[in-house]
């Protein structure tokens, strides 16, 4: 019987301590998740760290945009790795593509080496990369842990063919985590379909900010986003995502017995 994970993805130690208390399994933290997240601040790390024992993998991103690293970029995602892997960090969630759209297998090998004992998710920069299954394999190889995708598609469920294919073609070797738009609904319908065991989600509501004063006609952020929205996980979103997994885990149970 494979062990079903609910991942979290959190940008605050407020949705960190929701997402825990909500029955997350693990969370990935990261800095920045309106713009697809970033290398979260070490103290922010440490702070979660004391507010739970949760494992936390920590997204290492330097920069919004393509997974196409420079020289001093890649220098910068090394020292993470290592700066991480010496705060305690359960993992590390990584990914460098090449030019051509293939995984950069030379940069991947040098962060599982760097990651030590820490366990390695390759992040999505698989769901840009140009041959998923070729991915896989070179993934396999390396020792990579998990796999993060959407199945090369804007939501999971959109990409559920391709994410049945990599559970298949995985061996158990991988864990293929399923993540975007994944919640409780999306969850029941996936695990019949995917055979996936794995769920990453955020969880997120959009709360309105404490400020009585406004100023309106200055926007300090990238178009379309308000200065007096906050972004933080729900509690309640992730514990019926958890319920889901405990309840499609009693199901298949039930099925199995003679």
């Amino acid at each position: 019987m494979k062990k079903y994970i609910l991942e979290v993805c959190v940008d605050s130690a407020e949705s960190a301590e929701a997402a825990a208390k909500g029955g997350a399994d693990r969370l990935e933290l990261c800095g920045n998740l309106v713009i697809g997240g970033t290398t979260p601040e070490e103290v922010l790390f440490e702070k979660i760290r004391k507010l739970t024992d949760v494992k936390i993998n920590v997204l290492i991103r330097p920069r919004y945009g393509d997974f196409l690293y420079t020289d001093y970029e890649f220098d910068i995602i090394s020292r993470s790795v290592e700066r991480f892997r010496k705060l305690g960090a359960n993992g590390v969630v990584v990914g460098c593509l090449l030019p051509d759209g293939s995984l950069d297998v030379e940069r991947m090998k040098r962060l599982k080496e760097l990651a030590g004992s820490m366990d390695v998710t390759l992040h999505r920069a698989f769901d840009m990369c140009r041959e998923p299954y070729e991915a896989l394999e070179q993934a396999k190889a390396i020792g990579i842990r998990t796999i993060l995708t959407s199945g090369q598609r804007e939501s999971s469920w959109e990409g559920r063919e391709l994410i049945a294919g990599l559970v298949k073609e995985s061996g158990g070797k991988v864990d293929i985590m399923a993540g975007g738009g994944v919640d409780a609904g999306v969850i029941r319908q996936l695990i019949p379909v995917t055979g996936a065991a794995s769920y990453h989600m955020s969880g997120k509501v959009v709360l309105d900010s404490r400020m009585v004063y406004r100023k309106q006609e200055v926007s300090m952020g990238l178009p379309g986003l308000g200065e007096y929205e906050i972004f933080r996980t729900s509690e309640t979103k992730v514990r019926e995502a958890k319920q889901a997994l405990d309840d499609m885990r009693e199901l298949l149970l039930r099925t199995l017995e003679p």
